[in-house]
């Protein structure tokens, strides 16, 4: 016999008050410019949306997704990419980031990245980011120096 179950995942880090259910989203937009284009980085490159702006995006509406879960003096920091730059986009071309949760493991939440410019897929991929405390965060990078 085939027994189906729909259930509903959180995942709870010991240091975060707030469950995050799988699949909570973040989103983030933004107009390509010229100073998110190769030419801004290298005049003999095309006008054409950068592989790191997309990139960044696809980062902000990742930390989007997890900020309401973080109680005071947390926030969530990346900490790995996997990213396709799948199609070119030019000056003006509005491009919208989402970031859906979908795994945790330990500390580390991976979530699945995608930007389109309207109906194109410009990327897709993963990221990962981990909880921090700034206050502690800031404590260990005092004592590297």
């Amino acid at each position: 016999m085939l027994s189906l179950c729909l259930c509903v995942s959180v995942v709870k880090l010991s240091s975060m008050a707030k469950p995050i259910p799988i699949g909570t989203r973040g989103e983030a937009r933004e107009t390509v410019e010229f100073k998110h284009t190769l030419t801004s980085h290298h005049q003999t490159l095309p006008p054409i949306y950068s592989t790191p702006d997309m990139i960044r995006l696809m980062e902000t509406a990742a930390f989007r997704a997890l900020e309401a879960y973080c109680e005071p003096g947390e926030l969530t920091v990346g900490t790995h990419i996997n990213i396709e730059h799948r199609a070119a986009s030019g000056i003006g071309a509005q491009v919208t980031a989402e970031a859906v949760l979908e795994a945790f493991d330990g500390r580390f939440y991976t979530l699945r990245v995608s930007a389109r410019a309207g109906e194109k897929e410009v990327g897709r991929g993963t990221v990962g980011r981990a909880v921090i405390t700034v206050n502690q965060f800031l404590e260990k990078m005092r004592a590297v120096r």
